[in-house]
């Protein structure tokens, strides 16, 4: 038996028996080109965590609209292809008032999230976003609030001159009610120090959701690649979230996230290939054996290839993302919305059962 087959192998004993895996056995698996043998591990890995096997089948989705107000930010990530300045051409700013009236004439009532995720504008403080998901209670009442990332969370409380824990709890009586993944890029030092200096370390990061964890906010949690990481550096990652989901427990996705180039400035980067996004997913699914579920972020990487994915160990796509403007603006070819009748369709294709929830994984009956 070669060297590949006997750690694939005694990756597969480690998985049949539920037992964790080592930082090396996830350096081994990126390293290794068996692309098939990897999904199928994945696969096991997915079904094994079940509590109800008759669930075995179900690929997540939501109905959901994106609300993004603003992309004046003072952060500089050179992988951004949202943000702008202040006059500059394309720059955006919603009013409360504005915001508001959009969510009375084009939102969805029927909605089970409104995702609200922005920039670091200072005319957003913590006064604008408690009024605002105020107004989102009012108008949305049966709609679940998923908003601001750790890095805005950060930076609210900064700009209102108190901390975090205050913040959040501020916000939470607001209406928060959960927190969005975004902003983990990759948290090793010398890669954030690369593309974004200004943004949080990747520890102050993870000290956020963990406060907001122990606050009783469930959030979710990403990784981008294709910024300058090693597979260390992704492994690593992965270790970081799963040390802090043994403690905390309030991980409820875990979502890859692969860089958009165009109209940044990594543009001279090379795109990932599909094989190695099926990979990320598969040893995402393989080191995070306690976080609940994977998820495929469908208008990034494409309907097509989101289909795929589910047999690589994904088993939520996200939904209908109605709105979403980030990754759009990076040069994603996919960042439409789809009817309910299509991601349903989707998902049945590939021999799965389309199960529809809401934010914190609950199913809506139909």
């Amino acid at each position: 038996m070669n060297q590949k087959s006997t750690f694939l192998s005694e990756i597969g004993e480690k998985v049949a028996g539920n037992r964790r895996l080592s930082r090396q056995d996830g350096i081994n698996l990126y390293n290794s080109h068996d692309i098939l043998s990897i999904g199928d591990l994945a696969d096991v890995a997915r079904v094994n965590r079940l509590q109800n096997l008759e669930e075995k089948d179900y690929v997540y989705w939501i109905n959901n609209h994106h609300l993004n107000l603003t992309n004046i930010c003072e952060g500089k990530c050179k992988f951004c292809a949202y943000r702008r300045q202040e006059g500059q051409d394309g720059a955006f700013s919603y009013s409360l008032d504005r915001a508001v009236e959009y969510l009375e004439t084009q939102v969805d009532k029927s909605i089970k999230e409104i995702h609200v995720v922005s920039a670091l504008n200072p005319r957003f403080e913590l006064t604008f976003y408690k009024n605002l998901f105020k107004q989102c209670r009012r108008i949305l009442p049966d709609t679940h609030i998923q908003a601001l990332t750790a890095v805005e969370v950060c930076y609210i409380a900064k700009i209102s001159g108190i901390e975090v824990k205050e913040a959040l709890q501020e916000l939470k009586n607001a209406g928060l009610g959960s927190i969005p993944g975004g902003g983990a890029e990759i948290f090793a030092e010398n890669i954030r120090q690369t593309v974004c200096p200004e943004k949080i370390s990747g520890q102050k990061w993870l000290e956020v959701m963990e406060t907001a964890h122990g606050m009783g906010l469930k959030s979710n949690v990403t990784m981008l690649t294709g910024i300058g990481e090693s597979f260390e550096d992704k492994i690593d990652h992965m270790l970081a979230v799963r040390d802090l989901q043994d403690k905390t427990g309030g991980f409820m996705s875990f979502i890859p996230l692969f860089c958009h180039y165009e109209n940044t400035e990594l543009s001279g980067y090379s795109k990932p290939k599909g094989i190695d996004i099926l990979k990320e997913y598969a040893v995402s699914r393989l080191m995070l054996d306690n976080i609940p579920y994977i998820k495929a972020f469908r208008i990034q990487i494409g309907t097509k290839l989101a289909q795929v994915s589910l047999g690589f160990g994904v088993d939520d796509i996200d939904g209908t993302v109605i709105e979403e403007k980030i990754t759009r603006m990076a040069g994603s070819k996919d960042a439409y919305a789809i009817k309910k009748e299509e991601i349903e369709h989707l998902i049945t294709r590939a021999g799965k059962i389309p199960a529809e929830r809401d934010t914190v994984y609950n199913l809506v009956l139909q």
